[in-house]
């Protein structure tokens, strides 16, 4: 008798359960409002315009469209105030920072969304529910 062993037979990989589509137009919703950075206002309506085009098509672009929305509105109220307080000096600093922290919240919800993964941003104040 030999001293071969038996190995079961490989298991199969089954797809991911998510859409492709699906996930990328989410990303792309919080790929959008980098824009901002270029365009005034350009953080809330790029994911407004593609939130509105994708929502009844995909339940994660309505989830994360609507998650994007409102933490750009807010982060512009957060930007407004920093805005005003410029006048003391200290809104030199909170703009600064919250551009840099817009940039790495939006990088993060986007690598979330591209995986499938309905991602919440900190600091949001829920306007659109």
């Amino acid at each position: 008798m030999d001293n071969v062993t038996m190995t079961p037979p490989p298991t199969p990989v089954t797809p991911p359960t998510t859409n492709r589509d699906e996930n990328m137009w989410a990303m792309f919703c919080h790929l959008s409002a980098l824009v901002g950075f270029v365009i005034p206002l350009g953080n809330i309506l790029g994911p407004l315009v593609i939130w509105l085009i994708k929502k009844d098509e995909y339940p994660l672009v309505n989830d994360q469209g609507k998650e994007a929305l409102n933490f750009q509105i807010s982060m512009t109220l957060y930007l407004i105030a920093s805005a005003i307080l410029i006048i003391v000096l200290i809104g030199i600093v909170l703009l600064i920072g919250l551009a840099i922290f817009d940039i790495i919240v939006v990088i993060i919800a986007m690598v979330k969304a591209n995986e499938g993964v309905a991602y919440r941003y900190p600091l949001t104040i829920r306007f659109i529910k």
